[in-house]
């Protein structure tokens, strides 16, 4: 791909991203006729020879940045001199726990570390087991292992790409201290369901909310209906910072411990680089920086508009698609009231295109000029588990038996999840999400031109 600065000028650039931060009119855009779509589909494919369905230039470009709207906080902090964490950051907190309606929020170097953090002032720690989906991201399970707990997995639900409830309580041990609720994708959890167990069984819930930035479950936001929430800014996520993440709670006591954590072990409250007073707790240093905060804090401005707009073109994508054999999108929960679509995901049944297999079908869309991914691998296989099982803490920790990676493969087996990783798992990125109306018919055009063609690139496949 080229650099950004060879596709656009810096003028369209700014013109751009101003319609973005607009949000919904950016979903109004003109929206190409249905004789128009039913040609392109009718085309041949791209990887045939034909046209292709999109252009890479159509591709809104991810972070966006606004030089004119943007820039004036972050130049302030980098004058001022201050950068470590101070008011900004305090200012970013602040307005993140509002976006959220949350009591409270602390910033963190990043969201992995945010649930580090709160798994650790949670009390989960050796010998305790945390309920996790294996359809998430390395983070999810890093953090469990990171405070010496043991991740226990738990199939999803393959209609939601979410855990599933109704196998959740199968796995409850009398180890077991926590359910993470996964929101992956940016598409909200059974929250009702995960609460109602939760609670029967006196467990904890920690909402990983990495990918679900103002995603809604019966109208409050995700990452404040359990214990802790925990978010990530990484430059791929709806809020980009670059790197970044936090934790909100209304449990003051809760963040005050996470406060000082994150702060050497310092009480809450002491004056940053202070190391007069002494510490109270065993911590380390995972403080965010006042530019971080800066850059947050521009970026918030649009995040519910461009929120709206990826709703409203993840539900017409949806209606475009949903009846294209062998393509199976998302289901979203009867109490969501909004999606974050950090990701737009659904399932590719091969049957329903004469069996072609799924990276021939991404080969295919990629010609056609539309970014897509087969997404996950399957986390709960993976070598890191044997590695850390094998680690002297571990092995000190945990009886044999538990460490056995045979008969901890064997009780951790989730088979929906093989399936969506190896076979089924098709997604496109957020940014794609705040392009038009028309944008999105094109999407769907380059799928039904592969359908329609599916003979002629099965024979290509082979060759």
């Amino acid at each position: 791909m080229k650099p950004f600065q060879e596709k656009v000028s810096r003028r369209a650039f700014i013109r751009q991203n101003s319609m973005a931060g607009l949000g919904v009119a950016l979903a109004s855009t003109s929206i190409a006729s249905p004789l128009a779509v039913h040609i392109k589909s009718a085309q041949k494919p791209a990887i045939l020879g034909g046209p292709s369905a999109w252009a890479a230039d159509k591709w809104p470009v991810w972070p966006m940045w606004n030089p004119e709207t943007d820039e004036k906080q972050v130049l302030e902090v980098l004058r001022s001199g201050i950068w470590s964490r101070a008011h900004v950051v305090t200012q970013f907190e602040k307005e993140w726990a509002a976006a959220l309606g949350a009591k409270r929020c602390l910033s963190t170097v990043n969201g992995t570390n945010a649930l580090v953090i709160a798994i650790n002032q949670l009390g989960i720690q050796a010998g305790d087991e945390v309920l996790v989906p294996p359809y998430t991201f390395i983070a999810s399970v890093s953090s469990i292992l990171s405070n010496g707990a043991m991740p226990v997995f738990v199939d999803i639900d393959p209609e939601t790409f979410q855990i599933d409830p109704a196998k959740i309580e199968a796995k409850i041990t009398p180890r077991t201290k926590a359910i993470m609720a996964v929101h992956i994708l940016g598409l909200p959890v059974d929250m009702d369901r995960i609460m109602t167990i939760a609670e029967k069984h006196k467990l904890l819930v920690i909402e990983d909310a990495c990918q679900a930035h103002l995603a809604e479950y019966n109208k409050q936001k995700v990452g404040t209906i359990g214990d802790a929430g925990c978010f990530s800014f990484q430059n791929s996520k709806n809020l980009p910072i670059g790197e970044g993440g936090a934790i909100v709670s209304n449990n003051d006591a809760f963040m005050d411990r996470c406060f000082s954590y994150h702060n050497f072990g310092y009480a809450y409250g002491t004056t940053v680089g202070s190391v007069s007073t002494g510490c109270l707790i065993q911590g380390t240093k995972l403080r965010f920086t006042e530019y971080q905060a800066a850059i947050g804090l521009a970026q918030m401005k649009r995040l519910d508009s461009q929120t709206t707009v990826r709703n409203e073109n993840a539900a017409y994508l949806k209606s475009l698609i949903k009846d294209i054999p062998g393509i199976v999108p998302y289901k979203l929960y009867d109490n969501v009231t909004r999606g974050a679509f950090h990701l737009f995901p659904f399932r590719y049944k091969k049957e329903g295109f004469k069996d072609l297999s799924r990276e021939d079908f991404l080969k295919a869309m990629k010609a056609e000029g539309v970014p897509c991914s087969s997404g996950y691998a399957t986390l709960n296989t993976q070598p890191y588990l044997k590695d850390t099982f094998e680690s002297k803490n571990y092995r000190k920790m945990y009886p044999k038996e538990m460490l056995d990676i045979n008969k901890y493969n064997e009780q951790n087996k989730c088979p929906q999840n093989d399936k969506m990783c190896n076979e089924e798992a098709v997604w496109f990125t957020q940014n794609m999400l705040l392009g038009s109306k028309a944008d999105m018919k094109d999407i769907a055009s380059a799928i039904e031109k592969i359908h329609n063609n599916v003979d002629q690139i099965k024979t290509l496949s082979k060759k």
